[in-house]
């Protein structure tokens, strides 16, 4: 009965699922709100080329209007103005178009060069996001990788008072031997504490870089041999730099300023209207005079009305509003230069930074794994003098120690050379 209670536990309550570093950068990729912003800013650049077209077709307009004037009024049949109370109903439909607005042809170059700024800030949006996954991603990992090693010294050290004890009690140790022992576990278990606090920040950090509120989920490393990368290309900053989207975004805004220059000169440019109209009414005398009144068809037919236009417009002066828009216009584009200056530095500084990062960790990890054979042979020599009663207790618990320090700065240290490795590739990637 107790198996099966057991069984319907563990069937209640689903396994807790694990995310290895593609799957979170795979998720964040597509569910982060700036990845969803910079998507509906796409969509809303779409509707910007659809409306901006639209301004090319003419405007039809069809309405209807019902009115009634009581005392001085125009007689419609004499158009003399006569002392009535009419009724007038009027039907009328009208067609406008621009038949000529360079400003309209420009929008619509300008809305198309929005939307391809918006599709490279989607991909500096998503950049910006998996830059930020990675580096949350592997706080987490060395974080929860010295709780490990703190566990098992405690784990080990617990074990080795129990030891310790029992040979006092033989005589082969002495009693300071456990108060030592005990005095270096009390200050593990504070390191323990402090490492559990700072394990639970990264996992909050990590949770807040993927936009996730369930804590359930166990983010593991996947088994991967390191990479190496070649620096010797003398243009390898700048062709990334040049292959970054933040640098193609502001290229392109460069251009759409560039082309609202051309926007506010057109304000110089005549343009060129027409309209057509067509309309009909009817109108009907109240009171004494209703015997005159024409029947609503024959109205309707005979008061039709049809009228095509066309006008020019020319710019003479216009209070110098065109001209300061223009230097204005241009204005911005110096901006615009001067914020490519930034990102370009912005960027090779941090792809150095990277470049310089992975060369060293890459370098620290050979160091450290050329070491680490020489550390597990001495716990190992260490280990056995102890058990032989050839080494007191702290001395063993300072090789001990020495060890799991070793394992894990080589864990530390190969997480490193990945993490700086995962960065590169972002930035390589580009667009």
């Amino acid at each position: 009965m107790k198996k099966i209670l057991f069984i319907f536990i563990i069937n209640l309550f689903p396994a807790q699922e694990s995310w290895n570093l593609q799957k979170c950068l795979d998720y964040a990729s597509t569910n982060h709100p700036l990845i969803k912003q910079a998507t509906v800013n796409i969509q809303k650049n779409d509707r910007q080329i659809a409306a901006s077209k639209g301004m090319l077709l003419p405007s039809v307009n069809a309405g209807v209007n019902h009115s009634y004037s009581f005392g001085s009024s125009i007689n419609q049949s004499n158009n003399q103005r006569e002392a009535l109370n009419t009724q007038y109903d009027q039907v009328f439909a009208q067609a406008n178009a621009e038949l000529f607005n360079w400003k309209n042809y420009l929008n619509i170059s300008l809305s198309k060069l929005n939307k391809t700024t918006s599709t490279y800030k989607l991909k500096q949006a998503q950049n910006e996001v998996k830059l930020n996954v990675i580096q949350t991603f592997f706080a987490y990992q060395n974080s929860k990788s010295w709780l490990d090693v703190l566990e098992t010294q405690i784990s080990g050290i617990e074990e080795q008072i129990k030891r310790t004890e029992k040979e006092v009690e033989i005589g082969n140790r002495s009693k300071s031997d456990v108060y030592d022992i005990k005095a270096n576990l009390g200050t593990l278990q504070e390191q323990w504490v402090s490492a559990k606090n700072q394990r639970d920040l990264a996992k909050i950090n990590l949770l807040n870089a993927l936009n996730l509120q369930d804590d359930s989920i166990d983010f593991v490393m996947a088994e991967e041999g390191l990479l190496s990368e070649n620096f010797s290309d003398s243009e390898f900053t700048q062709k990334l730099i040049e292959n970054n989207p933040a640098y193609k975004t502001i290229l392109a805004e460069i251009q759409a300023q560039e082309k609202n220059i051309s926007i506010e000169r057109s304000g110089y440019l005549p343009t060129l209207t027409g309209n057509y109209s067509w309309s009909t009414f009817y109108n009907k005398f109240l009171g004494n005079n209703q015997s005159v009144n024409i029947n609503f068809s024959d109205q309707f037919s005979q008061n039709k009305n049809q009228s095509v236009s066309f006008g020019l417009n020319i710019p003479i002066f216009n209070k110098f509003q065109v001209k300061n828009n223009v230097e204005i216009a241009k204005l911005n584009v110096i901006n615009s230069n001067y914020d490519k200056d930034l990102i370009v530095n912005d960027l090779a500084k941090s792809i150095n930074s990277i470049r310089a990062q992975f060369l060293n960790a890459q370098e620290k990890y050979n160091l450290l794994e050329l070491n680490f054979e020489n550390q597990r042979l001495s716990f190992q020599k260490s280990e056995e003098k102890y058990k032989e009663g050839l080494m007191d207790a702290y001395t063993f618990f300072v090789v001990r120690n020495n060890w799991l320090q070793a394992n894990y700065n080589l864990i530390n240290s190969k997480n490193d050379v990945i993490q700086q490795t995962e960065l590169l590739k972002i930035l390589k990637n580009g667009f």
